[in-house]
């Protein structure tokens, strides 16, 4: 066999199944067959057209999967195992990746996210992953595809959002929005330490995760006003660190108004418009306030850590699979994701 069916961004508006080569690794490489896979918000961004990306391109960035094939310069893994690759591949040698900053991987902006986005994505039954000997981690056996789904993106991506907010033991924290991201959020409030964890979000089966997931308070803001109701439970004081996690106008306002002076917002959203910060939520710039962004980290590392979370019970994320598709029916389950419908979170993709 050679080739294979791969969801693929043809224009805006429209992502269709198509035949494509299996991609062939090169000495730093490994291919990947995908054994799971999922749809992410930013996958839909691009099917709208607010992102763009090449047209052609195989779509997708979140692999479980067994290792098909490896460059001859890979060492330490073998064909047939089990393994992740982050959302981020970073190729772990230049300076944003000594420095600390791998997702920036080349020194320019998203550097480090590479699948779906400058190369072939994983939405398909085969992915070449780069750098493959920074970027592939073995899945314990006692884990399930689904257990590890949510480790190469939405994981990874909530957790560092709680961390670059650096939160602190005491701290309370206000998340914006509980969606795959925010609820990973919350999860990763909680881990850090925060003793009360306000959680605004519209769909009330979505705020009953998040009290699963470390939730102290939730506000469902079509019943009231998360503003008021924030500096009420705080005593006008406001939040230590808000978290921003759907990337629109308002809720980043939100996060701004309900800020402490001295406070942290944790920027998670993907805006797709211009982004402004009214004067007097900010104190004319005059608050100390921080404005923190983060794309998720990625590496062998990075997921090694968050399976390790995973394997140790501290965070269970497998009800954040709602739905279930096969690759064939990928553009219905985009459109189901896109439109959210049927209280959808995440929807696994099986090749």
């Amino acid at each position: 066999m050679s080739t294979m069916k791969a969801a693929v961004f043809v224009e805006p508006g429209r992502i269709e199944i198509q035949q494509r080569p299996i991609p062939v690794p090169g000495p730093t490489d490994a291919v990947l067959r995908v054994t799971t896979t999922t749809i992410c918000g930013t996958d839909v961004h691009i099917l709208k057209g607010e992102y763009p990306v090449k047209p052609g391109l195989i779509v997708g960035h979140e692999p479980v999967g067994v290792i098909a094939k490896l460059g001859n310069a890979v060492t330490g893994y073998k064909e047939g195992q089990r393994v992740i690759a982050g959302a981020i591949t970073p190729c772990g040698q230049c300076h944003p990746c000594l420095d600390g900053v791998s997702s920036q991987c080349g020194g320019k902006a998203m550097g480090g996210w590479q699948l779906g986005n400058s190369i072939d994505g994983c939405q398909a039954e085969y992915v070449l992953i780069p750098n493959a000997q920074a970027n592939l981690t073995p899945v314990p056996d006692n884990l399930s595809d689904e257990q590890v789904l949510m480790c190469p993106d939405i994981m990874s991506t909530g957790f560092g959002g709680a961390e670059n907010g650096h939160i602190r033991i005491g701290d309370t924290v206000a998340i914006f929005a509980q969606g795959p991201i925010g609820l990973c959020a919350t999860a990763g409030a909680k881990l850090m330490g925060a003793t009360r964890i306000i959680v605004v979000d519209g769909v009330p089966e979505r705020l009953a995760i998040a009290r699963q997931l470390g939730a102290d308070i939730t506000i469902n803001f079509k019943e009231e006003d998360p503003l008021e109701r924030i500096m009420a439970l705080t005593q006008g004081l406001g939040v230590d660190v808000a978290i921003e996690a759907l990337g629109t106008q308002q809720t980043f306002e939100s996060c701004l108004r309900v800020l402490k002076p001295g406070g942290t917002l944790s920027s998670l959203g993907v805006y797709s418009g211009k982004l402004s910060m009214p004067l007097d939520a900010i104190a004319a710039g005059l608050g100390d306030h921080k404005i923190v962004t983060t794309l998720c980290p990625g590496g062998k590392e990075r997921m090694r850590r968050l399976m390790a979370v995973v394997a140790s019970g501290r965070v269970d994320l497998t009800a954040m699979v709602t739905h279930r598709f096969k690759l064939d029916d990928i553009v219905e389950a985009y459109d189901l994701f896109s439109h959210q419908r049927d209280g959808v979170l995440k929807i696994a993709i099986t090749p």
